[in-house]
């Protein structure tokens, strides 16, 4: 079967997997930028319990496998009563995992703003939260955009994961074409095609606009 009648035959089952994996990316990166922002200002908090609540999440999905934190969500916690669908637990599990490791590029975005800009706005008797919200957070946010771009592309290459605890995503849907055609080189090679789109052509074009607004918007553009 030649690729073209391979796409004429399954392409509503690829559309309907890609949507569920955008759904999954969208999601996972809304609970990962979340955490990483939550725990990156936890970590630099001078209260000893929110930097330790903060510190023992990020070293726990930082330093575990993606696939055993998915399974320990969707397998482990119905053993102590809380059963997610597989759908909840997909998105949660790789948004908490990528949310670890954007914590610290948080972390080290705002640690990297010059001490003058905290000096000045401490000047002018600023409160730490305004300072933070008005001075020394969109200058981090400059400083991490570039690195996010490339932890979002990763994030969307973890969603394909998921396909494991039954996530009808594109991968799943590849692999269930496959075992009823065993057309691996069509089902696979259209599978790498789309993630590379949403990838090249949808991920990177918008990190990079987003970049170039910071940039206006600080005056470095």
């Amino acid at each position: 079967m030649s690729i073209w009648e391979f796409l004429q035959t399954y392409w509503p089952l690829l559309l309907k997997g890609t949507l569920i994996t955008c759904a999954q990316f969208l999601l996972a990166a809304a609970i990962a930028i979340a955490c990483a922002l939550v725990a990156g200002l936890g970590k630099l908090s001078g209260n000893w319990l929110i930097r330790g609540i903060a510190i023992i999440y990020i070293e726990i999905f930082r330093g575990t496998s993606l696939l055993v934190q998915l399974y320990w969500i969707f397998f482990v916690l119905p053993l102590f009563g809380l059963t997610l669908p597989s759908f909840i637990a997909g998105f949660l599990s790789v948004g908490l995992n990528v949310g670890s490791y954007g914590a610290e590029i948080v972390r080290g975005a705002i640690q990297s703003v010059p001490r003058g800009q905290w000096e000045a706005a401490y000047a002018i008797s600023m409160s730490p939260a305004r300072r933070m919200r008005r001075i020394i957070l969109p200058q981090a946010l400059a400083l991490m955009l570039p690195p996010w771009g490339n932890l979002l592309i990763e994030l969307l290459k973890g969603t394909a994961l998921v396909s494991l605890i039954s996530v009808a995503d594109l991968m799943f849907q590849a692999k269930q074409i496959n075992a009823s055609t065993f057309l691996s080189a069509q089902a696979f090679g259209t599978a790498l095609v789309i993630y590379y789109i949403l990838a090249r052509f949808l991920i990177t074009p918008f990190m990079r606009w987003l970049e170039r607004s910071m940039a206006r918007r600080l005056g470095r553009a």
